[in-house]
């Protein structure tokens, strides 16, 4: 049982005991802070960053390092792939190597499923195009757990849903735990059909705000976008940003972002560097999440 020897393309790869686990893993290394461990000395963790990165990319390094793994980072724009090699032929030039666990980010959904095909290694999804972004969730998870204990909160999601691998796995993971989850923006942002996943779709940012314990904004993804969504950035900020005036009207609101953030669109500063932010902390969640991950996958001997 557990998540030893598993990929994790999704947070449907996953049950609500994996995620308390992992959870209780995190603690654990974050309880030890700066502390390094040997559990995965011997291993062999690779990188593959098809898109640019670099929270989720230097996380996963930190945590592989901090665990005694080998960390190796491949970097397609040097790779024999600017030769002709096929992506096949570089997963199994790198499963010659003996690679243990690769950790792929990619534009293209289902990339990591496909990876699978060529390797028996377990793979993590560290982001595929606008369709999934697993450990991102958990760590918002985490956070949130560290906060509150439980999941029995209420969380909005505003901005640019449409194009957000986050928001998907936040949602299904978050309401798989037994949060209240309503996804808010304009319309051409939060289409309907996102109520399939069993959560709230609102187009009324100020009434979801009051309503919630936490708020998570979204970057405005104008790389992802072929059309226009709504006439400009400055008009998004007036009727969709969080400012301070917006967070007033929840009674204790947290912030949340996964980031990068664009200041003065979907946020106000005076907001996500606000004592309410949790946004750093995010961050620093990000490392002991991927630790637990990488050494519950890796079947590690920490104590």
């Amino acid at each position: 049982m557990g998540i030893r020897g598993k990929d994790l393309f999704d947070v449907d790869d996953l049950e609500a005991s994996d995620v308390k686990e992992i959870f209780e893993r995190a603690q654990f290394f974050k309880r030890h802070g700066l502390q390094k461990w040997t559990s995965l000395k011997g291993k062999s963790i690779c990188t593959l960053f098809f898109e640019s990165s670099t929270r989720t990319r230097i996380s996963f390094e930190l945590a592989a390092k901090r665990l005694g793994a080998d960390i190796i980072n491949f970097t397609a724009s040097t790779s024999s792939l600017n030769k002709g090699e096929s992506f096949k032929d570089t997963v199994k030039t790198l499963d010659a190597m003996g690679i243990d666990l690769y950790v792929i980010r990619h534009s293209e959904p289902g990339s990591p499923v496909m990876m699978k095909k060529y390797t028996n290694s377990p793979v993590i999804n560290a982001g595929d195009g606008v369709h999934a972004h697993p450990t991102q969730a958990l760590l918002d998870a985490y956070t949130i757990w560290e906060k509150f204990g439980n999941f029995n909160i209420k969380i909005v999601i505003i901005g640019d849903i449409l194009h957000s691998r986050v928001a998907r796995s936040d949602a299904k993971l978050l309401k798989m735990l037994g949060a209240d989850v309503t996804l808010a923006g304009p319309e051409s942002f939060v289409p309907s059909y996102f109520e399939n996943y069993g959560v709230r779709i609102s187009h009324n940012i100020e009434k979801s705000i009051s309503e919630s314990d936490i708020v998570m904004g979204l970057r405005v993804q104008l790389e992802r976008q072929s059309g226009g969504f709504f006439p400009t950035l400055d008009e998004y900020n007036e009727f969709y940003g969080i400012n301070s005036k917006r967070m007033k009207m929840a009674k204790n609101p947290i912030f949340m972002h996964p980031g990068p953030m664009n200041r003065g669109v979907e946020v106000m500063e005076e907001v996500s560097d606000s004592d309410s932010s949790a946004v750093e902390e995010q961050v620093t969640n990000g490392v002991f999440v991927r630790m637990a991950l990488l050494d519950l996958i890796l079947g590690g001997v920490t104590n």
